[in-house]
């Protein structure tokens, strides 16, 4: 007589996590309001951003899949495959910050600029040992990972650095079809770390439309700047969880280059994107930066601390000691 093993349940989620996972999501909505700060960074640093992809295309191909009762794999079990129970307060989280912190939010960027870009700075210059240190773990170090990664990095950190430089436009009333696109460009920078959503808005003179929007409950409008959202998202994150399989490390060192030159984007003193010097009020902006840098590599620390502990509890086996 023969026994078959049992199928393993997944535990159901705690409100502990379930909780922790909205007050991410809210962190990762809170920075893609902000011109400079890109929600994909915020992922990488709270250490989700594999698993938002793989979710992500779990459900892209399911969706697909139901909707033209394609054959092979069945929806569902791309369905099966998305972690609800960190996509949905994920959700929950990023649509509250949207829409109960813009405003003031808003208003603390254009009251206090060169302080909130000092914040921001720090936060974003922290973060760069996130991409850095999964590129160092993504396989073994060669020669040519020692000479050709920097190289990457500098080349993809000046062509964002470039980029960041030209003059934004301005639009009064954007079109239909204007919504759509922006849409899809802001969700593709959620996408990828390094790149602000807020930041390519700006460039292309539809943050400040957008903004309103969202202050003002312009569903219209939201309708359609969600629509090319979708669009956005269904492109970028098949190709991305593609790359991470096939090609991780180079997509870290392009992440690690796209957040380098996104500092440009962030430096407290500019004017119409040329940047000046530190004026004789330096001494707040410091302390700014360097305490967004220290919440970053908090966060850092312990995201990194809970995964080792939960790493540990997935393998057993003989204690080899730890140091106190």
């Amino acid at each position: 007589m023969t026994s078959s093993a049992p199928t393993p349940v997944k535990p159901a989620p705690s409100v502990r996590s379930s909780l922790a996972h909205v007050i991410r999501g809210a962190l990762i909505g809170i920075v893609e309001l902000v011109p400079g700060v890109s929600g994909g960074t915020v992922a990488l640093v709270l250490g989700i951003f594999d698993r938002l992809i793989s979710s992500a295309n779990h459900l892209i191909r399911g969706v697909v899949r139901f909707t033209l009762r394609r054959q092979g794999r069945s929806a569902a079990h791309h369905l099966s495959g998305v972690e609800w129970a960190l996509v949905v307060p994920l959700v929950i989280g990023m649509f509250f910050a949207l829409f109960t912190l813009s405003g003031p939010l808003h208003a603390f960027v254009e009251g206090q600029p060169t302080i909130s870009s000092a914040l921001f700075l720090g936060m974003v210059t922290a973060s760069l040992l996130v991409p850095i240190s999964m590129a160092l773990d993504a396989g073994p170090i060669t020669r040519a990972t020692l000479v050709g990664g920097p190289v990457v990095v500098l080349l993809v950190a000046g062509a964002a650095f470039w980029l960041l430089g030209l003059p934004a436009l301005q639009v009064q009333e954007p079109a239909w079809w204007v919504l759509v696109l922006s849409g899809a460009a802001a969700v593709c920078a959620l996408a990828l770390p390094g790149l602000s959503g807020s930041f390519i808005l700006l460039t292309f003179g539809m943050y400040e439309p957008t903004l309103e929007a969202v202050s003002e409950r312009d569903f219209g409008y939201l309708a359609l700047f969600a629509g090319g959202a979708v669009l956005g998202l269904a492109s970028i994150v098949q190709l991305l969880a593609y790359l991470l399989r096939v090609h991780r490390r180079a997509v870290l060192l392009v992440a690690t280059g796209l957040i380098l030159g996104s500092l440009r984007a962030l430096w407290p003193w500019q004017d119409n994107s040329v940047l000046l010097a530190p004026d004789g009020d330096w001494l707040a902006p410091l302390l700014a930066a360097l305490g967004g840098a220290a919440v970053v590599l908090l966060l850092w620390s312990r995201e990194r601390r809970g995964n080792a502990v939960a790493a540990s509890l997935q393998e057993p086996g003989p204690s080899r000691g730890e140091p106190f």
